[in-house]
């Protein structure tokens, strides 16, 4: 039985891996389970997996917490330091991290320094802290498994292969539910469209990321980092049916692909089973039914993030963790209607240029830059 963590159970992700674990009940014990301030759910996730500690990191929630789980032996802490607690402990073989923005960075690491395997759906950890993390993995013996949908089918793609006779590594994308939508029009475009995305079921901030494409963006420095490539062997193309999730291409022009339904809960069981396959009543994929799958070059115009995230690759050092935080700003401030949907990648360009560059930023560093970042932006979209 595999002794789990569950950083961010109350979220989509969360709510996802919880199903996984529901329909594996002999192969998964729940050591702990955080939330950011949904008390209730917690509670109630809490008592039906059996978990042994929780932790809520909104503190206002904590007394709320504590009297859902008085009658229960289970252990409730609160605050950031609280997820930190249950995110470093020892005893799990896998901590599964569905913390959506950089706020996971930190839960990433503490796990990894616990010597914890990690199932990570928090792509923001390797955007601002690949290299940082790498070394940790080195370090302490643990590992990564990836858990979007693209990392995992490259990760699955690769499994037996050589990393030298890799030319390149393709990342899919939808397009987002902009794909089509002409770009004089994405000034009037509204948060109820940006949500509506036409094939997967996500969580708030990344559906915003995959209208803006700044999600294909991101992926490519994570699987950088992941991959241990440079961002040279690694392209994006739309692929509007989510049906192949990902390929790598050889050196000597033979390409592998996974395909599969676009449902997270395929990568998200892989991660936790890995290396295991292990049989499950999802829906299944039928090409016959799925019938053409077609293919398109991204339109860097329409979605210039896609763009900014290879400037600040390319750039390096503090580059990807500026345009990082600087989009998870910029993200929030849309879905509070405080700016438009093209005043996102606007403010992510002016971020990125004007960020303090640091050539090897530390953790110290990432803390004053995103303190920076805050300041930086807070005064540009109280100006729009």
């Amino acid at each position: 039985m595999k002794r789990l963590t569950l950083l961010g159970s109350t979220g989509s992700i969360g709510t996802q891996a919880l199903e996984v674990v529901a329909g594996l009940p002999e192969q998964f014990e729940l050591l702990g389970l955080t939330a950011r301030s949904n008390a209730a759910l917690l509670a109630e996730q809490a008592q039906t997996f059996g978990a042994r500690a929780v932790a809520i990191e909104n503190e206002a929630r904590f007394e709320d917490l504590k009297t859902l789980l008085a009658a229960t032996e289970i252990e409730v802490l609160g605050g950031r330091s609280g997820l930190l607690e249950i995110a470093s402990r020892s005893d799990a073989d896998l901590c599964l991290n569905g913390v959506v923005s950089g706020d996971g960075m930190a839960l990433t690491m503490a796990a990894l320094e616990a010597g914890v395997d990690v199932a990570l759906a928090n792509k923001e950890s390797m955007v601002m802290a690949g290299e940082h993390i790498r070394q940790l993995m080195e370090r302490h013996g643990a590992s990564l498994f990836p858990v979007d949908s693209e990392h995992s089918a490259i990760w699955q793609c690769l499994v037996g292969e050589r990393m030298d006779q890799v030319r390149r590594l393709v990342l899919t994308g939808s397009g987002g539910p902009f794909r089509t939508t002409p770009i004089e029009k994405l000034k009037d475009v509204t948060k109820a469209e940006a949500l509506n995305h036409p094939n997967w079921d996500m969580g708030p901030k990344i559906t915003i990321d995959s209208a803006t494409m700044m999600n294909k963006g991101l992926e490519v420095i994570e699987a950088r980092w992941l991959f241990d490539t440079g961002a040279d062997k690694v392209d994006i193309i739309i692929h509007p049916q989510s049906i192949i999730h990902s390929m790598v291409e050889f050196v000597d022009g033979s390409v592998k692909a996974q395909l599969g339904v676009p449902d997270m809960k395929v990568p998200l069981q892989y991660a936790l089973t890995y290396p295991d396959h292990v049989p499950t009543e999802w829906p299944r994929l039928d090409l016959v039914e799925t019938g053409q799958l077609t293919f398109e070059a991204p339109d860097l115009e329409k979605f210039p993030c896609i763009s900014l995230a290879y400037t600040a690759l390319d750039k390096g050092g503090s580059a990807p963790a500026a345009l990082n935080l600087a989009n998870d700003i910029t993200v929030q401030a849309f879905l509070d209607d405080r700016i438009r949907f093209i005043d996102i990648s606007r403010l992510l360009e002016t971020a990125l240029e004007n960020h303090p560059w640091l050539p090897a930023p530390d953790l110290d560093d990432l803390g004053q830059l995103g303190e920076w970042t805050d300041q930086f932006l807070d005064e540009r979209i109280g100006a729009i």
